[in-house]
Order: C-alpha cells, then structure tokens, then sequence
C-alpha cells in the first residue's frame, strides 16, 4: 500500500551572505496511513526546516527547495500551484506550529482564528462556525470553551494556547498532523496531556503524525518510526524500540547516553563539540569531527545510508561496531 506522505531525496538551501547553507540535504522517508513518525536531533539539525518546506512555508526569497519530491496521497506538493497548495494546508494537513504565541494572532479573538479555518475549508460562518468553534474546543479538554472563544492569546497559559493550536489543526480532520515540537516550554505534567491527546485524536481520526522532537522520552512513548538528523542529513532511521535500545549510529547512540544520568549520578553524559557551522562544513562526514570512532576514511567521504536489519539504515563505516 502506498503510504500517505513520501518524501524524496528534499533539499533545502538558504542564500546568506556568507554563501549557501544546505540546510536539509538529500532527506528521504514515509509516513504511513495511522503512523507517527519522529524527527529527532538537536538544535540546527533541519527538522523544522524539513517540516516547513512539505508544506512550502519557509520564507520566499531566502529559501530554496532545490530538489525532490514531497508527495501526499499521491500528489506532488511542491508541483502544486499556491491556490491548489492552499487548500491542503488546514484541510488536509494539519499543523500545530513550535510557539503557539508566534502562530496565534494577537489582535484575534480564539472563536475568529479557529473560525477562519472552518469558513476556508468548510464554508461554515456564522452561529454554525461559533458551534464547531466550541466543540472543538471542548474536544480539546479547554475548559469553558463558550468563554474561552472570546479571549485573546495573552489571555491563555501556555498550555491553553498549545490546545487552541491542536484545535484549529484538527479543525478539518486531516489526513496528516505536523506537530513541530509541540510541548517546547510546557512543564511535565501539561506535555504529558497534550502527548495522549494528540495519541487520542490521531487514533479517533486515523491521522498520520510527523512529530518534530529533540525528546526521545517523548519519542518513545508516541511514534513507531524515528528519523535521527544531524546537520541536515538523515543518518539513522528504524523502528523505535530498536533505534533507542540498539543504536547503530554514533550520533545516536550520544543522543541516548545524554538523555541518561551516568553511572555515579552526578554528570550527564555529553556529545563533545558542537554542531558545524553550516557556512564550514567538515569534509567527508559531518559527525566525524565530534565522534570517537571517526577514521581517515570518515573525514575523507561521507558514509551512505546503509541497510543494517529490514527497516533499519544507518550512515556509518563502523555501523556494525557501536555497541547496543
């Protein structure tokens, strides 16, 4: 069966000043119909970027998809034209953006953003926009959802405006949610509600998720695939339960031992160096300078993605070596 989503070798690039910045490069994977799959890495890895540009949102100008394919049921997206793109956006795809303060207008009561959604894909206006306004509102656990329409962004926490965003990226029951690190700045208990109710809604609605994440707890309790990227590249992808308990990437394996007390309790473990700039990228691979494995070859040629189990790829020389 074809999958829902199917990404083909996606390049993004930014023109600087400095030159161009391959900002994704050469990504490529699918998300299946019911599926969550996750995009992990750290900061400036090209997760946001990736998911922004399925949907052409990345400033115009600036950015650039250089190639690929990004196909929904079938249909080109980067083929479209903007009116036909348009709606897909909020109809088909969903998307609950990183910082719901930034996503949400401030001069916009609740009851009119979610309105909006409703009135460009539906058609609905009026007392019948109001209604749908407020069970969905309702169906996202925001409580007294007939006052809460009447208010501004400011007037919510945190949480409440992570949950306004949930309901107008449900608003049409898409086909496909992009949740772009949706608990950033919520504390535990809050993340853990959002986390079950997209868990609920995706269920209820048979929605395919691509969760945008840097937290492998989050990670393991939600999606069944991982994407690992590191510097715009993926460099591992499989099943959850075996990319986090029998890591074959380097990079990975760091990821996991610095979500994870060492052994005397006091020190976390740590990925030495940091993340090159993208104006000087590394010849060869891009972790290598930061990886205790590294040889000549690795500072000589980037490793290609290599199927190490059904399912399972990893760009690596020494994939084989890393330790479960």
């Amino acid at each position: 069966m074809t999958a829902l989503l199917e990404v083909e070798g996606l390049s993004v690039h930014f023109e600087t000043a400095r030159g161009v910045v391959r900002a994704v490069e050469d990504l490529s994977f699918a998300v299946e119909r019911g599926q969550t799959v996750a995009l992990v890495g750290e900061s400036g890895s090209g997760k946001s970027t990736a998911a922004l540009s399925l949907l052409r949102l990345l400033p115009a100008g600036a950015s650039k998809i250089a190639a690929g394919r990004v196909r929904l049921d079938g249909r080109d997206l980067l083929a479209l034209p903007p009116r036909q793109l348009r709606d897909v956006r909020g109809a088909q795809v969903g998307m609950i953006f990183q910082d719901p303060m930034m996503a949400l207008n401030p001069v916009y009561t609740i009851g009119r953003q979610i309105a909006e959604t409703l009135r460009l894909h539906l058609g609905l206006a009026g007392p019948a926009a109001e209604a749908r306004a407020i069970e969905l509102l309702r169906r996202v656990q925001v409580p007294a959802p007939e006052q809460r329409i009447h208010q501004y962004p400011h007037n919510l926490s945190g949480g409440m405006r992570q949950r306004v965003m949930m309901a107008i990226a449900l608003a049409c029951r898409p086909a496909l949610l992009i949740a772009d690190e949706p608990t950033t700045a919520l504390d535990v208990t809050v993340q853990a509600q959002v986390l079950a109710l997209i868990d609920e809604l995706k269920a209820e609605l048979g929605m395919a998720v691509l969760l945008i994440t840097h937290d492998l707890a989050v990670v393991w309790e939600t999606a069944q695939r991982v994407i690992v990227l590191y510097a715009g590249r993926k460099v591992e992808e499989g099943p959850v339960g075996r990319i986090l308990t029998r890591p074959r990437h380097p990079y990975t394996a760091g990821l996991l031992r610095a979500a994870q007390w060492a052994a005397d309790g006091d020190r976390l473990a740590e990925i030495p160096g940091t993340v090159p700039s993208p104006h000087a990228m590394p010849p060869g691979c891009a972790f290598a300078p930061r990886c205790a494995l590294a040889e000549d070859r690795c500072r000589r040629q980037a490793p290609p993605l290599r199927t190490l189990e059904p399912g399972h790829v990893a760009a690596c020389f020494r994939a084989e070596e890393i330790a479960p």
